[in-house]
């Protein structure tokens, strides 16, 4: 019989657990990709065997091998479960804020902070960069969204850099799945004091809108890969 914490807060599973229900999600978006994760691991450990047998050093090439076996696995394990979870939320409205929502560092995500009545929206993003608006939505229907929020924290925001990206599937836009990848190489363009600053002007703006109501993705929580323990 499970416990239920006193609070009546759902208890969180183990992480071996988490790994085998990303492992089951993992199989059924892709059955390829479990065959990947154990031929990497299966080819790192041989080619660190192949070395210690080259070098004479087999006694401590093994249990060396199957570290970095396990680590390889567990490494392209978490980079095959992102790519099937993007996937699985491509298209739908929320796609991006899921995204946002996720990514490691020092970000705050607000979400929606533009949108309209076809689900289109505007997603407010301040970090080392500067203000970030990334939209959700056709391209010719986003831009007039983008221009009007930029135009409305642009005095909040001072000489702070605005940029702004478009999601989507058009021509100029980014797919959901490189998102982060995109903001990450944005050049750092402040301090985390001025951030913590920025922030708080922003936060004093009144909303222009409420959260679209409509179909957002389930699951949105973004599965990180899992960590092999450095010793």
């Amino acid at each position: 019989m499970s416990k239920t914490p006193a609070d009546g807060s759902q208890e969180r599973p183990g992480r071996l657990k988490q790994i085998r229900m990303v492992a089951q999600v993992l199989r059924q978006a892709d059955p390829k990709a479990l065959p990947i994760v154990a031929a990497s691991a299966l080819g790192t450990l041989i080619v660190v065997i192949v070395i210690g047998l080259v070098i004479g050093r087999l006694w401590f090439f093994v249990p060396l091998g199957i570290l970095a076996g396990a680590a390889v696995g567990l490494i392209v394990f978490g980079q095959l479960a992102q790519r099937a979870q993007y996937k699985v939320i491509e298209g739908q409205p929320g796609a991006a804020a899921a995204v946002l929502k996720n990514m490691r560092g020092d970000w705050t995500v607000t979400e929606a902070v533009s949108g309209n009545r076809n689900l289109d929206m505007v997603h407010r993003v301040v970090g080392r960069p500067g203000v970030i608006l990334v939209s959700e939505g056709p391209r010719n229907r986003v831009g007039q969204l983008l221009g009007a929020e930029k135009k409305r924290i642009s005095r909040a925001a001072q000489q702070v850099p605005i940029y702004d990206v478009q999601v989507g599937d058009d021509e100029e836009q980014i797919a959901v799945g490189k998102l982060q990848r995109h903001l990450m190489k944005l050049p750092r363009n402040l301090t985390k004091a001025q951030v913590a600053e920025l922030n708080d002007r922003l936060q004093a703006l009144p909303r222009s809108m409420q959260m679209p109501k409509g179909p957002i993705p389930k699951g949105a929580k973004m599965p990180k890969g899992p960590k092999p323990k450095m010793r």
